[in-house]
């Protein structure tokens, strides 16, 4: 059986998960480089529940210096199946307003300078990102949710922007001609790697502001951004224990292939592909790589 395993990552404002049972801290080394902290693995009811702060305790990472394929390899370590994305984010709707949760399914990646892929010279690979978020995944998501009575919106498109400044007015006033639903700095590549990992993936964006485009809202801010960060972790929390107490035991497929992502995927021959880069690989593509 390939058992589910939750993993749950804590965006701005999110450093811990309460509800988290028989807890442990594990540091995992990682060929890929430092991850932004130890993981805390525990359970849930009977769902073993995988949890690691973005930023860092303490919030000592920006969103550029976050090693983002370090993070999803130690997941993927840890026996990760499912991950959900607990990401702070601007909006560009009037309705998607600050401390609604929204659970987008495409994203747009305006970043640059991150390393995006486990892939490349010596092991070339093509992934499908046309639906990066897990649709079964995501329903569950919004099940929790209506159980739990927490309002959220389902669908949307989230814009990953490099930051760590806000977006300028004519950024704001561009993303949202361009129909964008919500911005924010961190989900891209992270997407991205998991896909790759074959890890499937769902973000809960949590508003907390209007970015600058809107009228009559005021500049975005820290303080502001924090405050309802804040406000929002506790319902963040009892959406992931409603979600992890009502997860299958057995991982479920995904309908858009994300559990097998690899297959067919790597073009390199295996003849020509570089051993130190199969030896990192060995988490993230060893089931097909091994086959």
């Amino acid at each position: 059986m390939n058992a589910a395993v939750l993993g749950v990552i804590g965006g701005s404002g999110v450093y811990d998960l309460p509800g988290l049972e028989d807890v442990r801290e594990e540091r995992i080394a990682s060929p890929w480089g430092e991850p932004s902290d130890a993981l805390r693995i525990g359970r849930i009811g009977e769902t073993r529940v995988v949890f690691l702060p973005r930023h860092g305790r303490g919030h000592r990472l920006s969103p550029s210096g976050i090693d983002y394929r370090a993070n999803i390899d130690v997941l993927k370590r840890a026996g990760v199946t499912d991950l959900v994305s607990l990401s702070a984010c601007g909006s560009f709707r009037n309705e998607l307003h600050p401390g609604l949760f929204v659970l987008v399914d495409q994203f747009v990646d305006r970043t640059h300078g991150r390393d995006a892929s486990f892939f490349g010279n010596g092991c070339v690979a093509h992934v499908s990102l046309a639906h990066p978020v897990g649709p079964g995944l995501q329903r569950r998501i919004m099940a929790a949710a209506e159980a739990e009575e927490i309002l959220v919106h389902r669908g949307g498109t989230y814009v990953c922007m490099e930051g760590p400044q806000f977006s300028s007015l004519a950024e704001s006033k561009f993303y949202k001609a361009q129909g964008f639903d919500v911005i924010g700095m961190t989900n891209m590549p992270e997407a991205k790697l998991a896909r790759e990992a074959e890890i499937t993936y769902a973000t809960i964006a949590m508003v907390t502001d209007f970015d600058c485009w809107h009228p009559g809202h005021d500049a975005v801010d820290v303080a502001s951004v924090i405050a309802v960060a804040r406000a929002n972790a506790d319902r963040a929390a009892r959406l992931v224990a409603r979600l992890a107490r009502d997860f299958p035991a057995e991982r479920e497929d995904c309908p858009v292939g994300s559990h097998r992502a690899l297959d067919g995927a790597i073009m390199t021959g295996a003849e020509h592909r570089d051993p130190a880069l199969l030896a990192k690989l060995d988490a993230v593509a060893g089931r097909v790589l091994r086959a």
